[in-house]
């Protein structure tokens, strides 16, 4: 099998950086929301906890996004799927529907 085509591979590293920096920034959003938020520790918490772990996971899911591909590109297979989209969508409801209850409490 010939090696795949140079600017696939680099293509491939920019995405896994884009999941980098997308990591990068929902772990500097928790801790924003830590140390700004003028609300309980316990409600700081709430939203900041999940937002720091959600960047650690986006670290870890780009990492085998990028190892899955470059393993597809060499091997000459179809890249698969990913499900970290679907996941994603998923936990912005969640986190929407948990930022909304905490500013209607904090307004009353």
């Amino acid at each position: 099998m010939p090696p795949p085509d140079p600017r696939f591979t680099m293509a491939n590293e920019r995405t896994f950086l884009a999941w980098t920096r997308t990591a990068l920034a929902f772990i500097a959003g928790g801790l924003a929301v830590e140390q700004l938020l003028d609300t309980s520790r316990t409600s700081r918490l709430l939203v900041s906890v999940p937002l720091i772990v959600l960047g650690g996971l986006m670290g870890v899911a780009g990492y085998w996004r990028w190892r899955a591909s470059e393993d597809a590109m060499k091997e000459g297979r179809p890249i698969g799927e990913s499900q970290m989209p679907r996941f994603l969508a998923g936990v912005f409801v969640l986190l929407a529907i948990g930022a909304l209850v905490l500013v209607v409490e904090s307004s009353r």
